[in-house]
């Protein structure tokens, strides 16, 4: 309650900046011609080592101690980081983009059910409701799920939406944790998961590694440090709400870089959920702001 603005700000402005890189993901997935597994193997051992060394510049070698013991609250934030990110490539060439992104609008209402049943901790009414404007957009955008293949895309993308969700409360429970070694440990996890189904790691050339390491680093390592570390800033359902500007971000740069042009519905269904998210935070600038 006491929380000083200046920490609720910086989260504000860390948990953006999370949206925005990990909106990049279906741009980097369309530019690599690779099984998930390899994607996955590749993007998480980049994006763990590049963590691993800002861990080691900001804290020294012996910040290294926190990857190999992270304490139960950082392997419980590792271990659902990893699922929910070994899901999610999967799950953009299984289904339609727009399918993943507007199934990631439904966190907020996750996340708060989540942090309410475990943490006592309740959402205020701005932020359900503007969640419920953002769900609104999700029912505009999602057109009808087609059968086949696309079943299992948005079953991965229900499953990491749910890990992601759990990992945001679990971050607010455990403050006293070392999240960037989290971050980076759940990148290393992915990557050793994904090794055994990798099977074009032989056929990855020179421009590959250099498309995965971009993945790995811009969409991945900043991405989630940024929100690991927004996220122990803000209550749980607001975190989640403004992450899911990630939403209408994702078509955005499909439409930037392949000139794929979102549907009418899911151009309005995308608009409902940034003027959702713009009216939370601006809504928690007037609530704080001094008499």
């Amino acid at each position: 309650m006491g929380q000083p603005r200046s920490d609720r700000g910086l989260g504000i402005a860390l948990v953006i900046a999370a949206a925005v890189a990990w909106s990049t993901a279906p741009f980097f997935t369309r530019l690599l011609p690779f099984d998930p597994w390899t994607i996955l193997f590749w993007r998480g051992l980049f994006a763990g080592s590049l963590i691993t060394v800002f861990l080691v510049v900001m804290q020294g070698r012996a910040a290294l101690w926190q990857l190999v013991v992270p304490g139960k609250g950082g392997l419980l934030v590792a271990s659902l980081s990893a699922v929910g990110m070994v899901s999610f490539i999967p799950a953009l060439q299984m289904t339609k983009v727009m399918n993943v992104a507007v199934l990631i609008a439904t966190q907020p209402f996750i996340a708060a059910a989540l942090a309410w049943l475990w943490l006592g901790e309740a959402a205020t009414w701005r932020t359900l409701t503007a969640s419920l404007i953002a769900f609104a957009g999700v029912v505009i955008t999602v057109g009808g799920v087609q059968a086949g293949a696309d079943l299992g895309g948005v079953a991965l993308s229900c499953l990491m939406v749910l890990a992601i969700s759990a990992m945001t409360v679990v971050v607010r429970r455990h403050r006293e944790t070392s999240m960037v070694a989290a971050a980076a440990l759940s990148n290393f996890m992915g990557s050793l998961v994904s090794l055994p189904f990798a099977h074009d790691i032989a056929h990855v050339g020179g421009n590959g590694l250099a498309i995965l390491a971009m993945f790995g680093c811009l969409q991945v390592a900043l991405g989630l440090t940024f929100y690991m570390l927004g996220s122990r800033l803000l209550p749980s359902g607001q975190a989640s709400l403004i992450a899911t500007l990630e939403t209408p971000l994702m078509p955005f740069w499909i439409w930037v870089a392949f000139r794929e042009l979102p549907a009418v519905h899911a151009l309005i269904g995308g608009a409902l959920v940034i003027g959702a998210v713009i009216a939370d935070i601006a809504g928690d600038a007037r609530s704080r702001r001094p008499s």
